[in-house]
């Protein structure tokens, strides 16, 4: 796949807690060179990114509820509201994985919600669903979730648990949303071979750290 083409299914991300401004600005100029389709950073840094890439095609990208997915569905609404005003463009949340295990589905169903219309149509919406940690037929369900709620697009994960993303599980991801929602991949995504393979899978985004060396056909030990 040609390297521009394969950039622009990335997510740029540094989502370490130890981020520097310094390196967030690093991040957001490598992104505006290599034109990804997003950077992904926290919170505090939405306002940063967002200023930096004004003038360029690259879109901010923030999460929410991250990375335990714990937090009650109005805080996550919150998150939302003020990540819009500091000109976030995509939210990628994480479900309640708790409540999805204990077969609680309207509260799983109705907190993905409140963060759609949180979102209000302004910003896209990515699900979290944290497929390590969840079987098959779990991970079927908080798609069918997440396409009930509204979302844009399901993600296989954090990238701070205990696995990332696999083709397998993609595939999976993308048999149960169909066509008309998004399947990001994210979490050991590491090189040219893992984002291919993902894609062949069915993946339309990819969150990683090492885009750039993905996208020069590397291998990179990035652990995200």
């Amino acid at each position: 796949m040609d390297k521009k083409i394969l950039a622009k299914y990335i997510d740029h991300t540094l989502l370490k807690a130890d981020a520097t401004e310094a390196q967030i600005k690093i991040l957001c100029e490598e992104a505006s060179e290599h034109n990804f389709a997003s950077v992904c950073v926290n919170p505090s840094n939405v306002a940063l990114c967002s200023e930096l890439l004004k003038s360029s095609d690259v879109k901010v990208c923030t999460v929410i509820g991250f990375p335990l997915g714990a937090n009650t569905k109005e805080v996550k609404a919150f998150e939302v509201q003020d990540a819009l005003k500091n000109g976030a463009e995509e939210v990628d949340m994480v479900i309640n994985i708790g409540k999805l295990k204990a077969k609680d589905y309207d509260y799983v169903r109705e907190d993905i919600k409140a963060v759609v219309n949180a979102a209000n149509k302004k910003a896209l919406t990515k699900v979290i669903i944290e497929t390590c940690l969840l079987t098959d037929e779990e991970k079927i369900m908080a798609c069918k979730l997440s396409k009930e709620a509204g979302a844009n697009y399901v993600k296989t994960s954090t990238g701070f648990s205990t696995g990332g993303a696999t083709a397998k599980d993609v595939k999976l991801m993308r048999d149960t949303v169909g066509d008309n929602m998004g399947v990001k991949a994210s979490g050991a995504v590491r090189s040219y071979e893992d984002a291919i393979n993902v894609i062949n899978a069915g993946a339309s985004r990819i969150g990683a750290s090492a885009s750039i060396v993905i996208c020069e056909g590397g291998k990179s030990d990035s652990n995200y």
